[in-house]
């Protein structure tokens, strides 16, 4: 009986998580979004760059080895931002006076289709992550409903029920893992948001005047 108890009690605080998710969610405007974080699926430049239009030129940033080599570097949160906002200054102090400002703004194009791409497909998987855990949470409530009407029967095979008992445990400790998860994941798009307008501002200053 106790057993029993405690899974019941484990599923309903476990499935009551994807309740207390769709409320939250509902504020935004995907009712799907399982994170606390409003869904904002691309970012757009003018959200991160404050230093005027950036030229056409600036798109075939990928043309540009160096720049390139460099979009990746910054780009990788494990650099900590200091390291890459003084890659930044570096860069900067290393180009000719008459290409410094072409390079740096291709930078900034570079860290942006780079960072909001990467972005996207975070804020993807997470939706799929979302998905997944609804079509467990079903499973669950159906398990749970089943051992429940099992452990009622009076003929009910107490190795039977002891095992299903003992499964279901398990599978809804894996959920509520995920569900732990899940809270971390939801943070990365905006970690990756405020990496990406503190490089832009880093770079913002190395075009100053001096």
């Amino acid at each position: 009986m106790m057993r029993w108890l405690i899974t019941w009690i484990s599923v309903t605080v476990a499935l009551g998580s994807i309740s207390s998710d769709a409320v939250r969610a509902a504020q935004g405007d995907d009712p799907e979004w399982p994170c606390i974080q409003r869904k904002v699926p691309e970012l757009s430049i003018g959200q991160i760059w404050t230093g005027g239009e950036l030229p056409p030129a600036t798109a075939d940033w990928q043309k540009d080895a160096a720049v390139s080599l460099l979009v990746a570097e910054l780009s990788a949160r494990r650099m900590p931002l200091a390291e890459a906002e003084q890659r930044i200054r570096e860069f900067a102090k290393g180009q000719p006076d008459q290409h410094r400002k072409q390079r740096m703004l291709m930078l900034v194009q570079g860290l942006f289709d780079h960072m909001n791409r990467e972005r996207s497909h975070v804020i993807s998987g997470i939706a799929r992550y979302a998905d997944r855990q609804r079509e467990m949470a079903a499973q669950l409530r159906q398990e749970a409903s089943a051992v429940d009407a099992l452990r009622v029967k009076p003929d009910v095979n107490a190795n039977e029920l002891a095992v299903r008992n003992d499964r279901l445990i398990f599978q809804t400790r894996i959920f509520q893992e995920r569900v732990q998860s899940l809270t971390f994941v939801c943070e990365v798009p905006t970690l990756v948001e405020q990496r990406l307008y503190a490089l832009a501002k880093a770079i913002g200053e190395t075009l100053q005047p001096k």
